[in-house]
């Protein structure tokens, strides 16, 4: 039986397995690459790179720590992504795993705002007022 562990040192094959897994299981474009090693890029069920480094998975690695955050460079430029760190026994990072973020398409307090402006061109006020009461936008 063959046998895999992530390490410092793995390359494309090695982290395809469970790269594919992450993309399977959330749809979205996933990417990984070890501390020492280029790695892969997932897209649409397919390997669209094998040798693959983007700038967060590097930093991910760096910093040891789990990254959400707009690339300014590289293949995701300007789209949020959420990478996570893989760690060895000894709490070090040796690899990072990551997925385009499609919360961070969203910025929660940003919406409220424009929800907010949008009633008050609408209603005349926010909240909008129940169906039988009268304000002077809705006569």
């Amino acid at each position: 039986m063959e046998k895999k562990r992530i390490c410092e040192d793995s390359d494309s094959s090695d982290l395809l397995p469970v790269t594919m897994a992450v993309h399977r299981i959330t749809g979205l474009p996933a990417t990984a690459r070890s501390r020492n090693n280029r790695g892969v890029r997932i897209e649409e069920g397919n390997v669209v790179d094998d040798n693959y480094s983007g700038p967060v998975l590097e930093e991910s690695i760096k910093a040891n720590s789990l990254l959400k955050t707009t690339p300014k460079t590289g293949q995701y430029k300007g789209v949020p992504v959420i990478v996570a760190p893989v760690r060895n026994g000894e709490n070090e990072a040796v690899a990072a795993i990551g997925v385009v973020d499609i919360t961070g398409i969203f910025d929660l307090a940003t919406l409220m705002e424009h929800q907010s402006v949008i009633l008050k061109q609408v209603c005349g006020m926010d909240p909008c007022p129940l169906p039988d009461e009268q304000i002077e936008a809705k006569r």
